[in-house]
């Protein structure tokens, strides 16, 4: 099958690396893109650093060389990126947001100092929100910010089969040029969040990962158990 991937690069290349191994072709066709915003790198007196996505990841690589601070992740991918950044102590929440705010209260003080968010301009879930309500004094930083392309990217003109959802902004940015030949096509998405989003267009079929995680995205929409 021919399988459009929509998320942002570099990250999109090892999605489709994954989707050839799982013997379709892979169409890199990004919806969104990054664009570095200066921020502050200072975390002198942090009790944790709070990354939900990769990008915030390598935005905050990018920006600094401080591998310091305890860090907690959204999810694995998001955890093993920032090990492979350099940082030691990273927890990983395994879900999304809700599961991450939930770690923090199981494994962090109140007291103990503050909670940085690095992330985009636009976030989803609104973790400082939920942070500040467990009684943590926390804070988003916005590392850069995921910019919607002007036109659909050439891949859609391959006329993929699927179309693969990271996220709720890519899916949007999908809807807001048209969701060209989306009834004859099928979306999947990361979460439910991102199925919301994607779901203001009419597609062939929508199919929701059943957890936030990309091998139960692929799985869910490639291979032969989850289709």
């Amino acid at each position: 099958m021919r399988v459009a991937i929509t998320r942002m690069l570099p990250e999109a290349n090892a999605t489709a690396a994954r989707v050839r191994d799982l013997g379709h072709e892979a169409l890199l066709a990004p919806l969104l893109s990054v664009e570095p915003r200066e921020f502050d790198t200072n975390l002198a007196g942090a009790q944790a650093l709070f990354f939900t996505s990769t990008t915030g990841v390598r935005a905050f690589a990018q920006a600094t060389t401080n591998r310091n601070a305890r860090v907690l992740a959204v999810g694995d991918t998001t955890a093993d990126a920032a090990r492979a950044a350099g940082f030691d102590d990273v927890t990983s929440a395994s879900g999304d947001v809700i599961a991450l705010a939930a770690l923090a209260q199981v494994t962090l003080d109140p007291q103990a100092g503050p909670l940085i968010h690095i992330a985009g301009a636009q976030v989803a879930g609104d973790l400082v929100a939920k942070l500040k309500a467990a009684g943590f004094d926390a804070e988003w930083r916005v590392g850069y910010e995921a910019v919607a392309t002007a036109a659909l990217p050439a891949a859609f003109e391959q006329n993929p089969e699927i179309v693969l959802f990271h996220s709720a902004r890519a899916a949007a940015a999908f809807v807001a040029l048209g969701a060209p030949n989306s009834a004859d096509m099928v979306a999947a998405c990361f979460s439910e969040a991102v199925a919301e989003a994607a779901m203001r267009a009419p597609w062939k079929r929508v199919i929701v990962a059943p957890k936030p995680r990309e091998e139960a995205l692929l799985a869910a929409a490639l291979t032969r158990e989850g289709a």
